[in-house]
């Protein structure tokens, strides 16, 4: 069924929209709820009423959102991560670790608006992500993710590397040895023979 919009519903639109839903939909939430109202002659005259109301204060989300995605480009973002020598991350930076980051300096953004290239972060560098904010405006954004070596993780691969490099070696000694046996044996069998002929 076709409605209209009383006021702003998330994930569905805004105060005014004319939207296509399913009739239960309408019936168990937006009805009882006043979120909106179904579409006829009388409800279109009733928004035609308010349309300067409601551009209005939609231009004034778009100022809102206009002045927030200049503070947010502002802002020199940094975060420290466990990592190894090779600076590869011990985990990685998400969309809800940027959420959590942006809520410490004092903005509240949903995780959904935030779009990282690649969907995650897993070395260390400098990157740009985005956040969608009012319409069509985006915040265009920046990143150092600086690594801190994790002490237990790199000891671990240390020893790894040493017991790695200790087997190599175990490996290619065995062949000379055996290669000095079979030599000694070949001796031992040549003097064997030479004491039998005298």
């Amino acid at each position: 069924m076709k409605v209209i919009l009383n006021v702003d519903v998330k994930s569905l639109g805004e105060e005014g929209d004319v939207k296509n839903v399913a009739n239960g939909y309408y019936r168990n939430f937006l009805g009882p709820r006043n979120l909106a109202v179904p579409y006829n002659d009388a409800t279109v005259a009733a928004f035609e009423s308010r349309k300067a109301e409601i551009e209005a204060r939609k231009e004034q989300k778009r100022s809102d959102s206009a002045g927030l995605k200049e503070k947010l480009e502002a802002l020199s973002l940094e975060i420290v991560m466990p990592s190894g020598k090779n600076g590869k991350l011990f985990g990685a930076v998400t969309a809800q670790v940027l959420v959590d980051l942006l809520a410490k300096q004092g903005f509240e953004i949903e995780r959904k608006r935030i779009d990282i290239p690649g969907l995650t972060i897993k070395s260390v560098g400098n990157y740009h992500f985005s956040i969608k904010l009012y319409e069509t405006q985006t915040a265009e954004m920046k990143i150092s993710v600086k690594g801190q070596e994790d002490k237990d993780a790199v000891t671990k691969e240390s020893a790894e590397g040493k017991k790695e490099k200790r087997e190599r070696k175990e490996r290619k000694a065995e062949p000379a040895e055996s290669a000095g046996t079979a030599d000694t044996e070949s001796t031992e069998s040549a003097d064997e023979a030479k004491g039998a002929a005298e």
